[in-house]
């Protein structure tokens, strides 16, 4: 029989290295941390060929004695865990495994120097092995160089990127730290150039916009939001400033940069009917909860959180950020783009000036022109901007502060509407706003309670599931036939649909509840449903909508701004298109050379 040893050390570090030093992002995230633990108010990162040559890390923290960085060095022995309650950690790292581990795989280099002290320490440890300590010359803090990572472990070594893409693994694990304490300062340099540059003691929103994207300045939206022990904060962009690709979502949990299912799930659903399927929002969240109600204590890398009460959370942020969106609803990223200002030509000076201005004008009054709106529909008619018109301002009337999307002065292909605001241009798109405002008047006949009616089947449908997905259904039956969906266990795995929300139509009960057991499974909570009825009602308002190639009265293209205004999120159709651009003075003025 093949008798059971003790490992060696070195071995054990090495294994522990596996979990924890994957790349040198695995590494440099460990250092960050740490120095920020230490209280470190300057971080500073230098990077050589992506860390694949070396990476240093440099702060003023408050630095270690001789002995507690032979201490440090050994496994599991740690300074942020003064006493046994692991569940109540505050602290970025807690296990007493990153600087042995990543000694055991490199070349480490560390430096430290306790304020107080007249000189500093110094030790060397190559893949495990002491190769030199003494004195060392540096300001108080520590400075940690690892070097030739995986250099003598060439099967984790082959494994690794190309300079380029350990340098964006880098620099990522950089910028969510940094956003996790906007009041350290933060350098970066690679290969000798300065890459990221953050100043001491910045606003959050300061940083965020610095680090994401410059633009959430303009177009995004601060969020401040209580319940109970429970706040989230932070920068959540407009639902019309969006990306292809979620790699722009920032999350954290008390301070810990985290990628968690049920967070983007949440994310997802308050954004659910503002932006397409293919699109992702941009933003940064930060909660904080009490450290009893957060397990850390997941994965190695701690990167994955387990919460007490993910139905909780994940309700809170989904209604913390549509209360921030719905505060800033008529907003929307409404700068005109580039490439289409761009268009816009000077008209050339011709020999002839006869000719010009008779082209001009041919052209100027050519069909599809601007022109005034026709009186009266042509077409179906649209009821539900019929009471809003009656009532509405006369066409002459002067645009005022009141109106902030101005007053309707007609029409451009029978598909924008063109209105005067008090200071500027303003460009709606009749069918993208229309279907907006039908969206929120279905949604809000749902929250009166006219959704959850039920559509009977004639004959009950035998759902086959694993058994586990029947008991999660089971759980949620009360939940679910608050939305219309009634069902009943029928056997151990199986469940009888009696009956579907009347909104879904002949929709198929099978495929509705499998989905639904999935989303059960991996969130806790039965939202699914509830955006696919937002989903369902976003296909009607855009069927019940006005189109684009209707001919709008002034009246009515007045009542459609004015119900605009009053309309949370408005300024985006359901697909998170803008509906309004505006043109300001300046920038039209600009166009004819005035300014």
């Amino acid at each position: 029989m093949p008798q059971i040893r003790r490992l060696p050390e070195n071995l054990v570090n090495r294994i522990a290295a596996g979990e924890v030093v994957e790349r040198p992002a695995s590494a440099l995230k460990e250092l960050v941390e740490n120095a920020l633990d230490a209280g470190a108010q300057s971080i500073s990162v230098k990077l050589r060929e992506g860390g694949l040559a070396a990476l240093e890390v440099t702060d003023d923290g408050c630095g270690m004695l001789p002995d507690e960085i032979g201490l440090a060095l050994e496994r599991h022995a740690t300074s942020k865990l003064p006493d046994d309650q692991i569940e109540l950690v505050s602290t970025l790292g807690f296990r007493g495994e990153a600087l042995p581990s990543i000694a055991s795989v490199a070349r480490l280099t560390i430096e430290s120097r306790v304020r107080d002290q007249g000189d500093g320490w110094r030790r060397v440890i190559d893949h495990g092995v002491l190769v030199e300590q003494g004195p060392a010359a540096l300001p108080p803090g520590t400075r940690i160089r690892v070097e030739d990572l995986f250099g003598k472990v060439p099967v984790r070594r082959k494994f690794l990127r190309s300079a380029r893409s350990e340098y964006a693994a880098c620099l990522d694990v950089v910028r969510r730290l940094a956003m996790a304490r906007s009041d350290v300062g933060f350098v970066l340099e690679h290969d000798g150039r300065r890459v990221l540059a953050l100043q001491q003691g910045d606003t959050l929103a300061g940083r965020v916009a610095q680090i994401v994207a410059r633009e959430l300045a303009e177009d995004g939206v601060a969020i401040d939001v209580m319940r109970g022990t429970s706040r989230l904060t932070g920068v959540a962009g407009l639902p019309t400033f969006n990306r292809g690709v979620a790699d722009h979502q920032y999350l954290f949990v008390n301070g810990r940069p985290v990628k968690d299912r049920l967070l983007v799930g949440a994310v997802r659903g308050a954004y659910a009917d503002m932006l397409a399927r293919d699109r992702h929002a941009v933003l940064a969240l930060f909660l904080e909860l009490p450290p009893e109600e957060v397990d850390v204590n997941v994965h190695p890398a701690k990167t994955e959180v387990r919460f007490r009460d993910p139905q909780f959370i994940r309700g809170f942020i989904v209604s913390g950020l549509r209360h921030a969106l719905d505060s800033e609803g008529r907003r929307s990223a409404q700068g005109p783009a580039a490439p289409a200002m761009s268009a816009w030509q000077a008209e050339p000076i011709a020999r002839d000036p006869a000719p010009a201005l008779a082209s001009l004008f041919a052209r100027e009054y050519a069909q599809g022109g601007v022109r005034e709106a026709a009186p009266v529909w042509r077409g179906p008619q649209v009821e539900d901007l019929a009471p809003l018109a009656a009532r509405a301002e006369p066409a002459d009337m002067a645009p005022s502060i009141e109106h902030p999307l101005g007053v309707a002065r007609g029409q451009v292909a029978q598909t924008y509407i063109v209105a005067e605001a008090e200071d500027g241009l303003v460009i709606v798109d009749q069918h993208a706003a229309h279907e907006r405002l039908v969206l929120e008047r279905l949604k809000a006949a749902g929250a009166q309670g006219s959704m959850a009616t039920s559509q009977a089947l004639l004959i009950p449908e035998v759902v086959e599931l694993d058994e586990p997905d029947a008991d999660r259904l089971e759980e949620a039956a009360a939940t679910l036939a608050k939305f219309g969906l009634v069902i009943e266990r029928f056997g151990p795995t199986a469940v009888l649909v009696r009956a579907v929300p009347a909104v879904l139509g002949q929709g198929d009960p099978h495929a509705l509840l499998r989905d639904i057991a999935d989303d059960l499974a991996h969130n806790g909570a039965a939202l699914l449903l509830a955006e696919r009825i937002d989903l369902v009602l976003a296909t009607m308002a855009c069927h019940g909508s006005v189109r684009a190639g209707r001919v709008l009265s002034v009246a009515e293209m007045n009542a459609l701004l004015r119900e605009m205004e009053v309309t949370p999120r408005s300024g985006q159709c359901n697909h998170g298109r803008p509906t309004w651009v505006k043109l300001a003075h300046g920038d039209i003025e600009k166009l004819f050379g005035r300014k």
